[in-house]
């Protein structure tokens, strides 16, 4: 973890977590802790191909080929035991992309979509914004733990949904969804025919003893109604460089999708974000388990500072570098919970009802930053409940 330790001065580089700090949380003086990337700097190696495609000096269009898409198969392979045939992969600027150009090929304006709450807030956006209709499967959330209502989920499929826009592992509780959850998932997805759109940007950043399982390695009877994002951007700390991938075993809904992202010009990619995916993949193994290890300790961080406090629980994550905070028992609307740790603890956190209504009294926490930074954001919260009592 030694090579975590200084924090990178991101102040004027048109970082989002850090030069918009003013107009998000109307002050310069508080410590932005939210925006999902890290104030680490990426891998040496990654960093080595960037400067070396750099000094090359010429920057036209570039073409992923199947050396990239081998790549991506072998990381597969070692990462998540899945095998895949590179045919299957398919490139677009990032997840959310992959999301809305799945939905505009793959559903109709008017058709349902379901989303299993709290979720990653974009999620809501991307179905209204198309028109169709949100429908909800709240997660049930009892003695600390986050689970699925199949009851509900069945209910809902009942009713006509055509798409599951499906988060795994989870954003922002940071669940690790098991096997049998997940197979219940596909079971339900098989008997209703609803096609399922799974977001596994956070599948590398898991914790002992749990491991991320790729959906769709489970049931080849529904591969063909799954679309599974990837992307090394949240691993590696790379989305600056807008590059994802996605798995799409249908070849006729693999085509639908890449002609939709062709039309909207989103066809090609980045050339340094190519660059640095090859690079991640091929050389990044040894950094990754340093951030794990670091992330891990984070956590354990948090965990600790308010084991003996009454008034935020903490949720442990399994997965992801965020960390969701329980902060009901504070007693506060969602407005002066806001306001409490933006002008009263200084800290920035993104707003738990951002996530949807079951965010409220929650807010997420970014742990991915050196140890000393996290140590200093989640003391100052301290000391602001203090002086509340």
């Amino acid at each position: 973890m030694t090579i975590f330790k200084s924090l990178p001065n991101r102040k004027g580089t048109r970082s989002a977590k850090w030069d918009l700090v003013k107009n998000i949380f109307g002050s310069d003086d508080v410590q932005p802790m939210w925006i999902a990337d890290m104030d680490i700097e990426i891998a040496e190696p990654i960093k080595d191909a960037l400067i070396k495609r750099i000094e090359h000096g010429v920057f036209g269009y570039t073409i992923t080929d199947n050396q990239l898409n081998l790549t991506i198969k072998n990381w597969l392979r070692k990462q998540h035991k899945w095998e895949i045939d590179p045919d299957w992969i398919i490139y677009s600027p990032g997840v959310l992309t992959t999301i809305h150009m799945t939905i505009l090929s793959q559903t109709n304006p008017g058709d349902k979509i379901l989303i299993q709450t709290p979720v990653y807030h974009p999620f809501h956006q991307i179905i209204k914004y198309h028109d169709r209709e949100l429908v909800t499967n709240p997660l049930i959330f009892e003695n600390g733990q986050y689970t699925i209502d199949f009851d509900d989920l069945e209910e809902k499929f009942k009713q006509g949904v055509k798409a599951l826009l499906f988060c795994s592992p989870h954003n922002p509780v940071g669940r690790v969804w098991t096997k049998s959850e997940l197979v219940k998932i596909l079971e339900l997805a098989k008997k209703y025919n609803v096609l399922i759109i799974s977001d596994e940007i956070h599948a590398d950043l898991i914790y002992q003893p749990y491991q991320h399982i790729p959906l769709n390695s489970l049931d080849t009877m529904m591969s063909n109604r799954i679309v599974s994002c990837y992307s090394p951007t949240k691993t590696f700390n790379l989305a600056g460089l807008q590059v994802s991938y996605a798995i799409v075993p249908c070849k006729k809904m693999r085509e639908e999708i890449a002609s939709a992202l062709s039309n909207y010009g989103m066809g090609s990619l980045n050339t340094l974000g190519i660059t640095a995916l090859e690079a991640a993949y091929q050389h990044g193994d040894e950094w990754l388990s340093h951030l794990i290890k670091l992330l891990d300790h984070n956590r354990q961080i948090v965990k600790k500072a308010f084991a003996n406090c009454t008034k935020i629980d903490v949720i442990e994550p399994e997965g992801t570098y965020l960390l969701w905070l329980d902060c009901r028992k504070m007693n506060l609307t969602q407005g002066e919970l806001v306001k409490f740790m933006n002008e009263e603890a200084k800290v920035g956190l993104n707003n738990g009802l951002s996530f949807g209504e079951e965010g409220r009294g929650f807010m997420r926490l970014n742990l991915a930053s050196p140890s000393s930074y996290i140590k200093v954001g989640v003391d100052k919260i301290i000391a602001a409940l203090d002086r509340l009592s």
